[in-house]
């Protein structure tokens, strides 16, 4: 995908977030305040961070999206992992204000009050909001490889959980349970917490250079194999930068061959390998003879 579709894609991500969590923080928490939903008001609180999370997303997205130079000549990809390690520490401080908020009310005598039913409409809203909302946002993360928005989706999606939460809480605070209104609030918190931790696992290991899947080294391979006279590949490196993958491979060639038929072949080769795995954008491959090792004691002749 060309950088520019690719840019496209992620400024229609980010409008999309910014604009439809826009809507569901204002009527969040107006509709918390007015119904007395202490639930609506900490995913007010939720949502409104989701803004902040948007654009710190498009800016990591924008920063990778910058061509290799002088001080970077590997490019600027790790740019949307950080970035999603960023939205991990804003999750964090959401977390901790609701989950604090919600043991003082349950714990420590904190005011309780049984929301109307205006409630239950806005968390049906939200449900709505959200699903489509987490779907469009996921579909464009995936298809342009953007961990910075994938994170920003995932944050979403826990939206959609707090909104069938708060619907269930404020149905049986009715039943003459209203501590269920905070006890809610508690359960976002929690869910909270546990999408901070798994966007945090996924960027560091996005940033240490995981394996971006595990077929990957098979398709590398079968592209290989399928060109005349390369047998075979070993010492297979791959470097991950976020949207995009570095390879360092060794490949197994006719030993017959020319120095000048290895180098052409070498780069047909690396060329192969790019235009057929998208993620990857550099490769460099050293051809090795096949059947012949290197002798250690070339170096001793030196």
């Amino acid at each position: 995908m060309d950088h520019s579709t690719r840019d496209k894609e992620g400024k229609k991500a980010a409008l999309t977030g910014i604009g439809g969590n826009l809507f569901l923080t204002f009527f969040n928490i107006i509709v918390g305040i007015y119904s007395g939903s202490f639930a609506l008001i900490a995913e007010g609180a939720h949502t409104l961070s989701d803004i902040a999370t948007s654009i710190i997303a498009y800016v990591g997205f924008k920063i990778g999206q910058k061509p290799p130079d002088k001080d970077h000549p590997l490019g600027h990809g790790r740019a949307e992992p950080i970035a999603g390690l960023i939205i991990v520490i804003f999750l964090a401080f959401v977390a901790y204000e609701i989950l604090t908020e919600a043991i003082n009310k349950l714990f420590f005598h904190g005011t309780i009050q049984t929301p109307n039913y205006l409630a239950i409409i806005m968390a049906l809203i939200g449900i709505v909001v959200n699903i489509a909302m987490t779907r469009y946002i996921m579909s464009i993360g995936e298809n342009i490889n953007s961990p910075a928005i994938i994170a920003d989706a995932k944050h979403q999606q826990t939206d959609i959980f707090s909104c069938i939460a708060i619907l269930i809480g404020v149905i049986l605070s009715h039943t003459g349970y209203p501590f269920l209104d905070p006890l809610i609030g508690l359960v976002i918190g929690i869910i909270i917490v546990k999408t901070a931790f798994e966007v945090g696992k996924n960027n560091i290991n996005n940033i240490m250079g995981k394996l971006p899947s595990d077929e990957i080294i098979e398709d590398i391979e079968k592209i290989v194999k399928s060109i005349d006279n390369v047998y075979g590949i070993h010492n297979v490196k791959i470097n991950y930068f976020g949207s995009y993958a570095l390879l360092a491979l060794h490949v197994d060639v006719n030993p017959e061959l020319s120095l000048i038929e290895s180098h052409n072949l070498i780069h047909y080769t690396q060329n192969r390998i790019k235009e057929e795995i998208d993620i990857i954008e550099y490769v460099t491959a050293h051809a090795c003879p096949l059947g012949i090792k290197y002798d250690p004691i070339y170096e001793k002749k030196q």
